[in-house]
């Protein structure tokens, strides 16, 4: 509907200069060199307003391709998860794992748990029904809570039929600051700005279905997963008709653990999911894990409550001795997560935010000794030096870049692929990437293209803001490092992506010695 309204505020001629802009080359413009037919794409209507910053070099030569205003500090959205994901993989490991535990702060005595029993994360990103390996076709299995099932199935096995105390979810290896600085207050009531902590189940989301009830009654609600967090406010109508005059609203109010529903939907509607975040992670978890427990006939005498590390218990967020882990008299359950390299997968090529944040204080958490943004960030700069960037080339203050405070530039992201590309981390970073026109968010890009499978890159999108950086094979087999950068769009989105793919399949169909003799044949 927003794509239809916004076209409809063109005029027939304006639309004709962005199909100009965003049209497949010609014939004719065969006998422009590579350079010239990127630049007169540039300085089409659709584009020339915006600011473009592109940079794409041969891997094994360092030799420039392409640039375009290369040092310029670009809002990279979702790019920022090319150097949180590199982080990790540097500071942790490939083969680095997460682990759950659930433990209780008493002994066991006669199958009675004298004290509270405490869920404890580790930080594990995808403690949910993700399918893992990464599968395009399919994200997750149907049983959402399913980790909190294994965990309370355990604690069963383990002989406990009776906790004293309270379920506790404990994410005190993470300094409580849910949401960092620069995120949209828009943001934080859906699952993109889900808060982050040491303890997340099912990504802290909760999936609405919203389905049409009998005319003139409320919709319909289902919940995935069914579980006794938020309380909801339907407000909603059936209406019998097939248009509507109010669209579907959602409104989280996270301190009262509420949420409010309200507009229109037709009988006719199939329905529709929205997917709320949920404020409290550790609580939602202790609620969850306490209510498998009772199910399988466990009784609890106390609540389900959450613990957190708060920023004023540290000196410094940016480095810290790291406090040592208690000594709990029983160990009841644990969950250890598959390898960080599967995880990285999920990060960029599902382009999840959470799981980007997440292992930006894990890194903090194991180099630094607290588990922050701040020691994270910390962390990114000395790995970012260490790659060759320089300073002034970077500014960075998340790390899924929901963030509008974020600045790169081409050239700094360029250094950092191509820094990966020649470590022993190659491999793993390289899978991690959506594949052109077959997976991840590229999955429809290039899918028509003759350089279809030859880019794997991180796509970055914001209002007014796209983004795409990675790897590609030339048609010469040549190895390229690129990254593309605009910013400050008043057109749809969709031309300047088309636009931007345009230039990216050109130069990967251009084979070197073609682009060196055209641009020789130019310059005269």
């Amino acid at each position: 509907m927003l794509r239809r309204s916004r076209l409809r505020g063109y005029g027939s001629a304006a639309l004709a200069l962005l199909w100009l802009a965003a049209r497949p080359l010609l014939a004719s413009d065969q006998d422009l060199s590579l350079e010239q037919r990127i630049r007169e794409r540039l300085e089409a209507p659709a584009a020339r307003r915006a600011v473009w910053g592109i940079d794409v070099v041969e891997i094994s030569s360092g030799q420039a391709v392409f640039e375009y205003n290369p040092d310029t500090l670009f809002v990279p959205a979702s790019n920022a998860k090319l150097y949180a994901t590199a982080l990790a993989l540097n500071r942790l490991g490939p083969d680095y794992r997460f682990t759950t535990r659930v433990v209780g702060d008493a002994p066991l005595r006669d199958g009675v748990l004298a004290g509270s029993l405490r869920l404890i994360g580790g930080g594990d990103p995808n403690l949910s029904a993700r399918v893992i390996p990464y599968d395009p076709k399919a994200e997750f299995r149907e049983d959402r809570l399913e980790p909190i099932r294994e965990l309370a199935r355990q604690v069963a096995e383990a002989g406990v039929n009776h906790i004293q105390g309270d379920i506790i979810g404990d994410d005190t290896r993470f300094v409580w600051d849910p949401y960092p600085s620069g995120w949209s207050l828009d943001d934080v009531n859906w699952d993109y700005g889900a808060p982050v902590s040491a303890l997340s189940v099912n990504d802290n989301r909760i999936e609405i279905l919203v389905r049409p009830g009998p005319a003139g009654q409320p919709a319909r609600l289902r919940l995935k997963p069914e579980v006794d967090y938020y309380t909801f406010e339907n407000r909603t109508d059936t209406r019998p008709t097939r248009h509507v005059a109010r669209r579907l609203e959602m409104r989280v109010r996270a301190a009262e653990r509420a949420i409010d529903f309200w507009g229109e939907i037709s009988v006719r509607s199939p329905g529709r999911e929205m997917n709320a975040a949920i404020a409290e992670p550790a609580l939602f978890a202790a609620i969850a894990l306490k209510a498998e427990l009772q199910a399988l006939g466990i009784t609890v005498g106390g609540k389900a409550k959450a613990s957190h590390s708060q920023p004023y218990e540290f000196a410094s967020l940016k480095d810290a001795k790291r406090k040592p882990e208690p000594d709990y008299p029983v160990m009841l359950a644990q969950i250890i997560s598959p390898p960080l390299s599967d995880a990285l997968s999920i990060v960029n090529k599902s382009s999840q935010n959470l799981h980007a944040e997440i292992l930006l204080r894990e890194v903090g958490y194991q180099r630094r000794g607290v588990g922050s943004l701040e020691a994270g960030i910390e962390e990114m700069r000395d790995f970012l030096e260490e790659a060759g960037l320089s300073p002034w080339e970077f500014y960075l203050s998340d790390g899924s870049g929901l963030a509008r405070k974020n600045l790169v530039s081409p050239e700094a992201s360029v250094k950092l692929l191509r820094s990966v590309w020649a470590s022993d981390n190659r491999q793993v970073y390289v899978d991690s990437l959506p594949i052109g026109g077959e997976d991840g968010t590229l999955d429809w890009r290039f899918s028509r293209s003759p350089a279809k499978g030859r880019i794997r890159a991180k796509t970055g999108s914001l209002s007014h803001v796209t983004a795409l950086s990675g790897y590609a094979t030339r048609v010469d087999g040549t190895q390229l490092a690129f990254s593309a950068f605009v910013n400050n769009f008043g057109v749809s989105s969709s031309y300047i992506r088309k636009i931007l793919d345009d230039i990216i399949e050109d130069i990967v169909m251009t084979p070197a010695s073609e682009a060196l003799s055209s641009s020789a044949a130019g310059s005269q």
